[in-house]
Parts: structure tokens; sequence; C-alpha cells
């Protein structure tokens, strides 16, 4: 029996992909060019290039193959991964063109801006691991769009009111996409989602091709970090900080799955997740870590705190706010997230010798978390309010976390 919905999303899919696809070709058309000075560079470029090849495996293969580990939803969660992520980094692109359109009414694209749009990507894919599996490719669509705005939107407030250094806005990626997640999972519950989804299931199968993208994540986490930094010692202090964050969690992250199991057993999804916390926190404090130990402990609290969190916060979340938090963001990017924004609290105070200027310092930084969380939060019930309308047809619970909502299986096609 053919599924219910799958004839009806020709009306809502394609249109909206290639309205999206046709506008964004008019505006390239009209406004964006390629950055002329950029070719003056080849080096630099060059050394760029390999780099932003490591973010977009982490995007594309990373995030693609760690949608995987729900037992029928494997080409959802690898196939959406990428046709969500080419919109965004699109939208992304001609988002962070705003600058340069102001002063010469052109969007110039070079690899920097590239890499922006694929940072900015990360950040919606962060978000959509809440609601994967319970929405369909049109609310995905919509989702990713409204979080890439909202994110710049964020990063465009904090350097112009704040003189917040764009790094910095860059990082936090995790904890708006983790936030913007969570209440878009909150406004869009379901009735009676207390209780487990019938295809909400992890086989070996679906564990082990998940595994993969923890691994390319994991090996790749460096590069995303270190990215928009100048060569020098500064880049590879980071590079170093980064590996022993990740190194850190991922045995923190073994050693209280098998401490909190009541069997004594790995969870292989504490593995897969808490892994990367590490590299979650350690990208918000990196440019204060200049002692390996600082790092290491900072990937230690972040392992420990995260595998808490998986084991024992994600349950209570769904049972006392509806939260339906499908990947477990919160634990993975949110927690990891505020846990990195207090370390550089922590560092940048240590390193003050001045009371008052460590004061407005403390101020400072604690009204730039603010207002991330403000907008995200409200970003993501806006966006929730929206997506949830009957009118873009979700799935029913009974075809949430299955592949034959939304692609062919000619085996499995009745015959006429």
């Amino acid at each position: 029996m053919a599924p219910k919905y799958a004839p009806n999303l020709r009306s809502r899919l394609a249109p909206l992909l290639l309205f999206l696809q046709t506008g964004f070709i008019v505006i390239c058309a009209l406004y964006a060019e390629f950055d002329p000075y950029a070719f003056m560079f080849g080096n630099t470029s060059s050394k760029l290039y390999s780099e932003f090849q490591d973010v977009n495996v982490m995007v594309v293969a990373g995030f693609g193959f760690l949608g995987t580990f729900l037992v029928r939803y494997g080409f959802s969660g690898s196939g959406f991964n990428l046709l969500v992520a080419v919109i965004a980094t699109q939208w992304s692109i001609i988002l962070n063109g705003y600058e340069s359109w102001i002063q010469s009414r052109r969007i110039l694209i070079d690899m920097k801006s590239l890499v922006f749009a694929e940072i900015c990507t990360a950040s919606a894919l962060i978000s959509i691991g809440t609601v994967i599996g319970k929405t369909n490719p049109v609310q995905l669509i919509l989702i990713a769009i409204l979080e890439v705005s909202g994110f710049i939107l964020n990063g465009w407030l904090l350097r112009t009111f704040f003189e917040v250094k764009p790094l910095y806005c860059a990082m936090q990626l995790h904890t708006f996409g983790a936030f913007f997640g969570l209440m878009l999972t909150w406004v869009m519950r379901r009735k009676g989602s207390e209780t487990p989804f019938e295809k909400e299931k992890m086989d070996r199968k679906t564990g082990l091709f998940s595994m993969f993208g923890t691994l390319f994540l994991w090996m790749f986490w460096a590069s995303l970090n270190s990215i928009l930094v100048d060569e020098g010692e500064r880049k590879l202090r980071i590079i170093l900080s980064t590996y022993l964050a990740l190194a850190v969690s991922a045995v923190a992250a073994a050693a209280v799955s098998v401490f909190t199991s009541p069997r004594g057993r790995i969870n292989l999804d504490h593995i897969q997740k808490c892994s990367l916390s590490g590299g979650v926190a350690i990208g918000v404090s990196m440019s204060l870590v200049h002692r390996p130990w600082v790092a290491m402990t900072i990937g230690l609290a972040a392992g420990v705190i995260s595998t808490l969190s998986l084991r024992y916060l994600k349950g209570h979340m769904l049972l006392a706010f509806g939260c339906h938090d499908t990947c477990g963001v919160l634990s993975v990017h949110g927690l990891p997230g505020l846990l990195g924004w207090l370390a550089h609290l922590t560092l940048q105070i240590n390193h003050m010798d001045d009371c008052t200027t460590a004061i407005r310092f403390a101020v400072f930084h604690i009204c730039t978390l603010l207002i991330t969380l403000s907008l995200s939060m409200s970003m993501g019930v806006i966006t929730g309010l929206l997506v949830k309308w009957s009118f873009w047809r979700p799935p029913q619970d009974r075809k949430c976390f299955d592949d034959q909502a939304f692609w062919e299986f000619p085996k499995l096609a009745k015959k006429k």
C-alpha cells in the first residue's frame, strides 16, 4: 500500500525547491560575483580550500551518516541532510554578503564566504537533529532557512552592538542551534509523544553507519575550530587543544557510559554523540586556552556532563516539557556549549588583574549569551508555529521515522 502523504508532497516540495533555487539564481545573477582579489592569493586560497573540504565533509558526510541511526530512516537521514545543506549554504552566502552589498552593491563570493556559509549550515543541521524523523522535507527546508537567518542576525547583533569578534560569533553555532531546536521540538510536540514512537529504534547495521558519521566529525573537528584563524602559533594551539579535548571527552563518555549502565556495558549512542562534546566546549573557549591540561579538563567536563545528560536528562525533558529531542542535541551541543562559555568567562577573568575590568567583562559576556539564547529560543518558537501548520502535511505518528513516506522502493511497490 502506497504511503498516504507521498503523492501530496509533489504540490509542496517541488514548487518550494524550484522557487528557492530560481530565487537564488536570480539574486546571484543581479548582485553576486566572485571576489577578484581572492585570485591574487593563490597559495592562501589553496590552503583554505583544504580546510574547507574538511568542514564540507563534516556537514555532508558527518551529519549525513550520523542521522542514519534510525532503523527505517536511513534514506531520509542522509538524503534530506544533503538537500537541506545545499539549500542552507546558498541562502547563507546571500545573507552573509549584505556587508559587501552595502558597500559596493555586489555580493562578493570567495572561499571565506563559503566557509562562513558552511558554518551557518552546520548550525541549522544541529537544530534539525531535534525533529529528525518527525518532519517532512518541506518542513526541514523551512526550518533551515529560518534558522540560518536567525543565526546570521545574531552574529550581526553581537558584532555591531558588542563588537564581538567574528570567530566567537561563529562558534555560537552550537548554543544557538541547540536551543533553537529545543524550542522547535517543544512547540511541535505531538499528543502522546511521551511514549516512544513505534519505529524510533536503532539496530546493529544502522548503529554502524551512524558511527561513521561520528568518526568523520571527530576527525575533522579541529579544522572547524581553526579554519577562521590565520596561520601561526594561535592556529596550531587551537588545533592541538581541540584534539586533546576531543580525545578526553571520548574517554570520559566511555567511562561514564559504563558507570551508569545497569549491566556495566558501553552504550553506543553515548559514544556516537558524547565523544564530540569536547570539540563543542573547546570551540567556544579555545581563544583563551594556552595550556594542554586546560583543554583536557574542558574535554573531561564536557564528556561527563554530556553523557550524564543523555542518559538521564533527555528522558526527563520529554516527560516534563514534552521536548522530544531525537538526536539529544541539548546534551551534545547545548550543555557543552554553555560549558565552553563558562570556561571562556573563567579563563578571561583569571587573566585580569583589575577587578572593575573583570566585572565589566563578565557583564558583557553574560549579555552576549543572553542575546544568543533569547534570539535562538524566540526564533525557534516562531519557526515551530509556522512549520507545524497542517498545510505542510506533517507525517502522521505511524509514518514518523519511516522512509516509505518519502522515497521510492521499487520492490515494495504494488503491481497493477
